[in-house]
């Protein structure tokens, strides 16, 4: 059962795609303009966390306008009633800082891709056998790529999404350690372009991610 899994058709996509940037934290009157500059630098996956205020209503908005472009999920869901909030809005996916198997089971029943945070390998193997299509090994930045190393040599039938401390330079290198795509917050989703109204340059900064992750290696 844990060896042959099927991946699902959203971590196809997101295996092909490699990046997730995350909206945490960015005015709400800021939000579609971020998420129009990170659209046009060539990001597909957008997570919007739930302790971003008008996090719920961004999520709508953006499975709306961006319908068949970009798939939009919540990130920092915490338990299940946010859970429930997060699908009501329209997730196409929840992603977790810790493992609820609650959120888990939820997300299976629904047919959303549920990715839970996790760090040791007992937790990783709890989460996928409580059905969670992918984990998200965090914090990548304290725990470093030889850790993911280390953990994928046993465990690498789980995909795992690296997020923490992933920057321009480290990318290649998380990918290439066994992570099936990574989780971009603030290295990404610049909350000093955004409160200055640089939407250009973030649109940039997501041109070179996503450039670095398809291998062009273009400035």
């Amino acid at each position: 059962m844990t060896t042959n899994r099927k991946p699902s058709e959203l971590l196809q996509a997101l295996s092909q795609e490699k990046i997730v940037a995350i909206i945490r934290g960015i005015p709400d009157g800021k939000g579609d303009a971020t998420a129009q500059a990170l659209f046009e630098g060539g990001v597909v996956f957008l997570e919007v966390t739930l302790n971003t205020d008008g996090a719920l209503g961004m999520i709508s908005r953006f499975r709306e306008r961006y319908e068949g472009r970009m798939r939009i999920g919540a990130g920092t869901v915490l338990d299940l009633d946010q859970a429930k909030e997060a699908a009501a809005a329209g997730a196409e996916y929840i992603i977790s800082p810790n493992l609820d198997e609650e959120v888990v089971r939820f997300g299976v029943e629904r047919g959303l891709d549920v990715w839970p945070g996790t760090m040791t390998p007992t937790e990783i193997v709890r989460a996928y056998k409580a059905g969670a299509s992918a984990v998200k090994v965090f914090p990548m930045g304290s725990l470093g790529v030889n850790y993911l190393k280390e953990i994928r040599a046993p465990l690498n039938h789980i995909p795992m999404v690296a997020t923490g401390g992933v920057n321009l330079q480290n990318i290649r290198t998380v990918l290439d350690a066994g992570a099936v795509a990574v989780g971009l917050g603030g290295n990404l989703v610049d909350k000093k372009l955004v409160a200055e109204g640089k939407f250009d340059e973030l649109r940039k900064l997501a041109q070179a991610y996503s450039d670095e992750v398809k291998g062009i290696g273009r400035a």
